[in-house]
């Protein structure tokens, strides 16, 4: 019986922590896809470029709310080196993002929002696990 109250204790804190990020990972989402619209889109600037642009933006608003309102931050590594494997593992994330936006617009010719829309979702969870595993 004592064990099954530790699992469920475990299971309600995952996923408060993953609505939580889910929160979170939205604005980060929007505050992407909406720089990305604007720039990629409707001023027809280059999408690769527009996106390393809109990642990195998104990635701190990220990592600020995450903070605030997700993770402790500080437990696993000082401050300097958390934000490092934080940028560290969003540049993992960036290049995987990349990949898939060429993938999905340039090899498949799938519309370039939906494309986005869909490797944002995709690096959501890569971040999201990382983050939660290895950095807070």
């Amino acid at each position: 019986m004592h064990f099954n109250k530790i699992n469920n204790l475990i299971s309600k804190n995952i996923s408060v922590d993953f609505y939580k990020y889910i929160g979170v990972g939205s604005i980060a989402a929007l505050v992407d896809i909406s720089i990305f619209s604007v720039f990629a889109k409707l001023l027809g600037l280059n999408y690769l470029i527009v996106a390393l642009v809109s990642f990195t933006i998104a990635t701190f608003v990220n990592y600020i709310f995450s903070i605030k309102y997700v993770f402790k931050s500080g437990l696993r590594y000082k401050k300097s080196i958390e934000i490092f494997v934080v940028y560290l593992v969003s540049f993992i994330g960036l290049v995987l993002n990349e990949i898939i936006l060429y993938i999905l617009i340039d090899l498949l010719f799938i519309e370039i929002i939906f494309s986005k829309i869909v490797a944002t979702g995709i690096i959501f969870f890569w971040n999201y696990l990382i983050r939660k595993n290895y950095i807070f």
